[in-house]
């Protein structure tokens, strides 16, 4: 009974005492606590959160001919890249020249009215020619056993000769004009059941530049041919 009642009765340890080595510990803790959170936050991957931004212009080898391409102006995803290709399909909003804007979806309540509105891009295929007639002989060799004897006055200084039936260019016309500082040929198709489209090809070193746009641009021809020499000149190996 002595020993029990001693073992019963003996002091208990301070909870003083037992809290002076917990402090210790609680404050490691929460050293390590915040350390692990600078850490992380300073190591953390930020490009998840940010929008990516691709280079402005690419550099486009066709033909073995540099041209400086904005990557949103290029019509098919596939072409989208930088360095050798047999051919590149661009369009441009007209007449500013600016990369156009994303189409719009067409829905079934839409389609009409996106089948009304008018052509408002130039487009433009860069292709290699491989040493294939130029655009030049075409105009100038080629297509004269086409066409009909007389040619007539547009507008403006613009002339037209027509194509003769029964000839690999039937239902078509040949635009042409030479002015100070401005040289235009287009090969159009005549308005019908859709509105006519014109063909202007030039060479630039190993490549073909084919511009289309439509026929009834042709009552300012002058801003057209202009437009094609500012992106000719835009394009290859300039970035104005």
């Amino acid at each position: 009974m002595t020993s029990f009642s001693a073992a019963r009765h003996s002091p208990r340890r301070p909870r003083r005492h037992r809290r002076g080595h917990m402090l210790p510990i609680i404050a490691a803790g929460a050293i390590a606590t915040a350390a692990i959170t600078v850490v992380a936050y300073l190591l953390w991957p930020t490009w998840g959160a940010q929008a990516s931004i691709g280079p402005d212009r690419l550099p486009v080898s066709v033909g073995a001919t540099l041209f400086n391409v904005p990557p949103k102006a290029i019509r098919m995803k596939i072409q989208r890249h930088s360095g050798p290709q047999e051919r590149i399909d661009l369009s441009f909003a007209y007449p500013s020249l600016d990369v156009p804007e994303a189409p719009k979806r067409v829905s079934a309540e839409t389609v009409e009215q996106q089948a009304m509105q008018p052509i408002d891009r130039i487009f433009l295929s860069i292709a290699a020619h491989h040493d294939s007639m130029a655009p030049d002989t075409l105009v100038n060799t080629i297509y004269p056993r086409y066409l009909e004897q007389t040619s007539s006055a547009a507008q403006d200084g613009l002339s037209m000769r027509r194509f003769r039936d029964g000839t690999p260019y039937n239902g078509e016309d040949l635009f042409f004009a030479d002015a100070p500082n401005l040289d235009l040929s287009a090969r159009c198709t005549r308005d019908a059941a859709t509105p006519g489209m014109c063909l202007s090809e030039r060479r630039v070193d190993g490549a073909d530049l084919t511009f289309r746009f439509p026929r009834s641009w042709l009552t300012q021809w002058r801003d057209v041919a202009n437009a094609m020499d500012r992106l000719t000149a835009r394009l290859h190996g300039s970035r104005g």
